[in-house]
């Protein structure tokens, strides 16, 4: 008698399934992420420049902290600012794009104070540090399908193809190669 399933089972088939599944769940992630009245799903098309962007203004906060820059110093500030919204606008889509625009403020002098920058980049910063926290929840969340999923497969599976190497009702107790030599 042979432990191979019937065809109406077949691993491969299944393994087909769990694979379309974990495409649709990942698609379910990014169709829950899309603002309604946005074409446009939300997305990050350069994560690595975005990572750069928020380690430059975090640096630069610091440094705002550790000094207290003159007039041309906050101008210089207020450029490299705006530059950073400019370049972060640009690898954002969608409502994430929308979102950053709402939450910025343009300064009002071409000479902000010092605390206006120092605001205004914490602000930037604490909305950076929430979108990568958005991200990694994501992340964990597709993987905690995926292993949802891999484990409905399993079940499916019939019981000589899941228990491994003690074979389908062992006990781990039986003969194996290479065990601890008992044979009892």
């Amino acid at each position: 008698m042979s432990d191979q399933p019937d065809g109406s089972g077949d691993p491969l088939d299944q393994s087909a399934e769990a694979a379309e599944a974990h495409q649709e769940s990942a698609h379910a992630v990014e169709v829950v992420e899309e603002e309604p009245e946005s074409s446009e799903p939300d997305a990050i098309t350069e994560p690595g420049k975005l990572l750069r962007i928020a380690l430059m203004l975090r640096e630069m906060q610091e440094e705002v902290r550790r000094a207290d820059p003159d007039e041309a110093g906050r101008q210089r500030l207020r450029q490299l600012y705006e530059t950073s919204l400019t370049q972060m606008r640009s690898v954002l889509t969608g409502g994430l794009q929308e979102e950053l625009d709402a939450l910025t403020l343009p300064f009002d002098s071409d000479t902000p104070t010092e605390s206006e920058i120092r605001i205004a980049q914490a602000q930037l910063i604490g909305w950076l540090e929430g979108l990568f926290q958005g991200i990694q929840a994501a992340i964990v969340s597709q993987q905690m399908s995926a292993r949802q999923q891999l484990e409905r497969m399993r079940r499916g599976l019939p019981q000589g193809m899941m228990d491994g190497p003690q074979g389908p009702g062992g006990s781990g107790n039986e003969r194996r190669t290479g065990g601890t030599g008992q044979y009892l």
